[in-house]
């Protein structure tokens, strides 16, 4: 399984939208917006989890695509590093 990193989305997008649009490329395993913990509202961005095949196709027939008036950011995820392990954060106890 591959997973993406679906950047430029408008906020007007939804898990079904992104979905779909997605699943025009292959099989989605799942598909979800990050939402703003304060204000309930997408930030943007999303992640799809696809088999790896099918994310490669999608990956390049969507990058820079127009979606509702946004030129889409698709690229493979990369791993966050460990909360403790940023560098210049600040440790909570």
């Amino acid at each position: 399984m591959t997973k993406l990193f679906v950047g430029n989305l408008p906020f007007t997008a939804t898990d079904a939208s992104l979905n779909a649009l997605f699943a025009q490329h292959g099989k989605v395993e799942s598909a979800t917006l990050i939402m703003d913990r304060e204000t309930g509202r997408p930030r943007g961005f999303g992640f799809v989890e696809m088999p790896a095949a099918d994310a490669a196709r999608a990956m390049q027939s969507l990058n820079g695509q127009d979606f509702e008036g946004r030129a889409l950011k698709v690229n493979e995820a990369q791993d966050r590093p460990a909360q403790g392990a940023r560098r210049g954060g600040s440790r909570r106890y």
